[in-house]
């Protein structure tokens, strides 16, 4: 069929399996929509035979593809050039390295690593330029084996919050579980600038913007210039932290939900007053300049984008069209002081950010953490925010990234987020994911990428059309992971890929390759090509993020005490009858208590909640995994998820703080004191202190490629 020839040309799926042996065709319809967002007109016979002969001319035509990847292989040689070159006889290739330098023909194998440019002449006249790729085989691996700390940072309040956890709470805690409980890193949730306005969306995976964070995360009183207010605006600054404070009790102490809008209004009453009340000094203004100029147009356009929000609301394609691109509207920002003072106002607040997220990622490391921070990477954008407006060639008009129906969901989802158009990523040798990763990994000792499987394919969702109407959009992975790899090398960090849910074959044994971990979660692990019983702790992956449970999950206390189950049920979110669900997840869970019994990891024996959790853990700690995590609330005995997917006023996600088994907000103060926390780390740091993963799994095991020296 002539429609599906054109659809595989450009990485589109006519059909898709949801389970071994089933396949379900794609409508037609949506193949059209899909291929008219890649710019592609395939809406009568005539348009899909004329765009076919079109694509096959090109490809007739072509001398280079827009973007190649050459992999350096672990001897230090060149690999392979994808995709294989073919080209007529006389062509000459000259690359221009991004140093400057030029090399002639077509042996690359002595190549730098790093992004170069490259060009090809025929001797028919004809000429190309294209991006050269060249990455290292694989991401670097950790030194030895650790444990670290999963944690919302929004959920962590200390004494000194806003409202809401900061930046200043996590240099705390990283400092805390670093240098008392021996903790390797510690993960927080995506800090991605969120959506300007109120209300906003309160999940940190719908942001605004991946490449900067989100300022709502600074700590106030730990700016520079906070200290230098004068008297005469001291009063006016009293005010505001007397509502923060208010804001902190509600929290805290009232049983309220955490206010993102109304901390950020504090917080941005008490910045704009501060920076407007004190000049910054000689050294600090060096500092802000030199930031400016290494962030470069990225961060104009998106302070920009801060800046016209304020005025004209987020939804950027309703405002004025002189606006609506960030080339256009420079015009109106130089010609309007006051709209040029907020574009400078969010560039600093980008920048304080920054430095902020900076002293974080150096306290985790003078604590001794092997890893220190990791980011999250969201799996996408607001289309309506900073990134869509600054990015428009890059992002898939009229489309929605979401997944498929499955054993969980029958309708399917649509998380509202744009995806890239792998066409428009190519054509510019990749530079938006380039950019993002760049900021992304300035201070993180390891990245989380959610949704990892998306480096290989998208499930898109045309407007207007429902998830189970959505198909398969092919990301060139090759590509994708060269520069992940290649960024991941220059920061010496980790990535960490979230694996969990329907992954196509092949796609963890690449990841793999690359030094890409994945993420194993205790209730999934089972022997689920055979006896579909738990798995033992010996058969687990090596190369993996283990825990027990993670944000969109129940915590482990509500998993054992079957809590999760009730609460589902009571949101109208389960499929089946109450109490036959009731008795699967008890028969489930005692399945793995007793696997814990049997192998010593519960010498207590079941009914003592906190022991059962100390043996959950004991056992990731008897897998061969590189790195456990824990999650936050598990060592308080929290009950309530983070998140409850499939719920949206329903349940009040990504609002609730940390507590206590009796719901209670702790404090971040509070949960370095609790004995119950206290026993929980103390026995991780014990169990990992100076052991390499042979202590812990019973076999010779050597340290992952790529490992960084300890």
């Amino acid at each position: 069929m002539t429609l599906a020839r054109l659809a595989a040309r450009h990485g589109v799926a006519t059909a898709h399996s949801p389970s071994e042996g089933v396949t379900v065709p794609v409508p037609d319809a949506t193949v059209v929509a899909v291929l008219a967002a890649l710019g592609v007109d395939a809406a009568s016979p005539e348009a899909v035979a004329a765009a076919l002969d079109a694509a096959e001319r090109a490809d007739r035509e072509r001398l280079l593809p827009p973007t190649l990847v050459l992999h350096r292989e672990e001897d230090g040689s060149g690999g392979t050039v994808r995709p294989p070159l073919d080209l007529p006889p006389g062509t000459r290739l000259r690359v221009t390295t991004e140093d400057g330098e030029t090399v002639d023909g077509g042996d690359w194998s002595g190549l730098p690593l790093g992004v170069h440019a490259v060009g090809a002449e025929a001797p028919d006249g004809r000429a190309a330029t294209g991006t050269l790729i060249v990455s290292p085989a694989r991401v670097p691996g950790p030194g030895r084996r650790g444990y670290g700390l999963l944690v919302q940072l929004y959920s962590l309040l200390s004494t000194r919050s806003w409202g809401m956890g900061d930046l200043g709470d996590l240099r705390e805690l990283a400092t805390w579980a670093g240098r008392t409980h021996g903790a390797g890193f510690v993960q927080v949730n995506p800090l991605h600038a969120g959506v300007p306005g109120a209300p906003s969306d309160p999940s940190p995976y719908r942001p605004s913007s991946r490449r900067f964070p989100d300022p709502v995360h600074l700590r106030i009183e730990e700016i520079p210039e906070y200290a230098l207010v004068g008297p005469e605006r001291r009063e006016e600054l009293d005010r505001i932290l007397a509502e923060a404070a208010e804001l902190r009790e509600r929290v805290l102490g009232k049983g309220a939900l955490i206010d993102r809008d109304a901390v950020w209004e504090v917080k941005r009453r008490a910045l704009e007053l501060v920076l407007g009340a004190v000049e910054p000094g000689p050294g600090r203004r060096a500092d802000f300049h030199d930031f400016l100029a290494e962030r470069g147009s990225a961060l104009e356009d998106h302070a920009t984008y801060q800046a016209l929000a304020e005025r004209h609301g987020h939804h950027w394609r309703s405002w004025p069209e002189e606006l609506r691109t960030p080339r256009a509207a420079e015009s109106a920002v130089r010609a309007d002081p006051a709209l040029a003072a907020r574009v400078d106002f969010h560039c600093r607040l980008a920048w304080l950010t920054d430095r902020q997220l900076a002293d974080a990622a150096a306290a985790a490391r003078e604590a001794g953490m092997e890893v220190g921070i990791v980011h999250d990477l969201a799996v996408g954008v607001h289309p309506e925010g900073s990134d869509t407006w600054a990015q428009q060639e890059a992002f898939a008009a009229g489309m929605s990234v979401g997944a498929p129906p499955d054993a969980f969901n029958s309708r399917g989802q649509d998380w509202g987020l744009p995806p890239w158009r792998p066409d428009a990523l190519a054509a510019a040798g990749y530079a938006p994911y380039r950019g993002l990763l760049r900021e992304l990994l300035r201070h993180a000792g390891a990245l989380r990428i959610d949704h990892v499987m998306g480096l290989f394919r998208l499930w898109w969702v045309p407007e207007g059309r429902e998830p189970t109407e959505g198909t398969y959009v092919r990301y060139d992975a090759e590509a994708m992971l060269a520069v992940l790899v290649l960024e991941a090398h220059r920061a010496g960090a980790l990535v960490i890929g979230e694996d969990l849910g329907t992954v196509e074959p092949g796609v963890r044994e690449e990841l793999a390759r690359r030094g890409v971990f994945g993420t194993s979660v205790l209730w999934f692990e089972r022997d689920w090509a055979g006896t579909g019983r738990p798995l033992p702790a010996g058969e687990w992956r090596a190369e993996c993020v283990a825990t027990a449970t993670t944000h969109d999950l129940p915590s482990t206390a509500a998993r054992l005490s079957g809590e999760h189950v009730g609460l589902r049920h009571r949101l109208g979110l389960l499929a089946g009858d109450l109490e036959r669900e009731r008795a699967a997840d008890a028969a489930e869970t005692a399945e793995w208590l007793g696997l814990f019994e049997r192998t010593g990891l519960l010498p207590e024996g079941p009914g003592d909640e906190e022991a059962e959790i100390r043996a959950v853990h004991r056992f990731l700690l008897a897998t061969p995994a590189w790195m456990v995590g824990v999650w936050l609330p598990d060592a308080v005995g929290d009950r309530r998820p983070q998140n409850l997917p499939g719920t949206w006023d329903e349940y009040p996600n990504w609002r609730l703080p940390l507590a206590g088994p009796d719901g209670q907000p702790l404090t971040l103060e509070q949960l370095a004191a609790s004995p119950r926390a206290h026993a929980l780390l103390r026995e991780l740091g014990a169990r990992t202190e100076g052991r390499e993963p042979s202590d812990r799994a019973g076999d010779a095991r050597t340290a992952p490629p790529g490992a960084r020296p300890v």
